[in-house]
């Protein structure tokens, strides 16, 4: 039933003016333009002629978009469950490139277990066998060994499952904008560097593991309009990449940011 009583809202310009804000509609802007950037890259070992990376793309900028509509509502709770979807969308991009890549030869150019989720036959595995995946893969050990140096992932998700599941009374508090909540604004810190940190560990993976995701349109410009590319633009930087790689993974996690510049052809600055 719709709530026909009056409203008491207390989401004052303090909560409104919050940087998680700014920061959610960058990742909303990154994900559609990464989605529209990589969708002419083919995925390997599925039998469809679209890069299906491309749609986890876009329909992640899709949480995001509501996680940013549901804070403004004040629903810090609710915005707590999305994350955690966010999360599973994470590892569910990383664990399909990287399964798809250790299945490639052995199954004869089509990965039976990806080509048939992307089909609708078959369920990825759970989302704990399918993190535990990633973090025993040699390929990406040296991301993993600065992911995981501390318990901060280990404690996001358990953030994550105390809003879903009501844990603790104050979780239930989270999603009443209209009583006073003193902690409404340190929640919204903590869900901020969240949000940052799940944004970091995909960036993290998907630029080590497929670092020509980064490439700019440069190269693909200059063949649509008939003219020769310059000499090694293939390996420029998309400038919405460049942009939130500088204000994140810079700024907070530069030791990952070294290893990411140091492990790739692609002209990061």
């Amino acid at each position: 039933m719709i709530n026909t009583m009056p409203e008491f809202n207390m989401i004052d310009k303090t909560y409104i003016d919050n940087k998680v804000f700014k920061r959610m509609t960058e990742c909303s802007e990154f994900y559609y333009l990464l989605s529209f950037s990589v969708f002419g890259f083919l995925t390997p070992g599925v039998m469809v002629s679209m890069n299906i990376d491309s749609y986890i793309f876009s329909s992640m900028q899709g949480t995001v978009d509501s996680m940013h509509e549901i804070l403004l509502k004040g629903r810090v709770n609710d915005a707590y469950a999305l994350l955690r979807k966010y999360h599973d969308s994470i590892i569910i991009n990383i664990y399909t490139i990287l399964y798809a890549k250790d299945s490639l030869e052995k199954e004869n150019f089509l990965v039976t277990r990806i080509n048939n989720w992307v089909k609708g036959k078959e369920q990825l595995p759970e989302y704990r066998i399918m993190s535990n995946y990633i973090r025993d893969q040699k390929d990406v050990s040296p991301i993993n060994e600065l992911l995981y140096g501390d318990d901060t992932y280990t404690k996001l998700r358990d953030r994550c499952n105390d809003n879903a599941h009501y844990n603790f009374y104050h979780n239930v508090l989270l999603n009443d904008k209209d009583i006073y909540n003193e902690n409404r604004i340190s929640e919204l810190n903590k869900f901020s560097q969240d949000l940052d940190n799940l944004f970091i560990l995909h960036i993290s993976y998907l630029f080590y593991i497929n670092n020509h995701y980064m490439t700019s349109s440069d190269y693909a410009d200059s063949m649509d309009m008939g003219i020769e590319p310059k000499e090694g633009c293939q390996y420029n930087v998309a400038p919405f990449i460049q942009k939130l790689f500088d204000e994140v993974l810079n700024k907070q996690r530069p030791d990952i940011a070294k290893l990411i510049k140091d492990s790739t052809s692609m002209r990061l600055e």
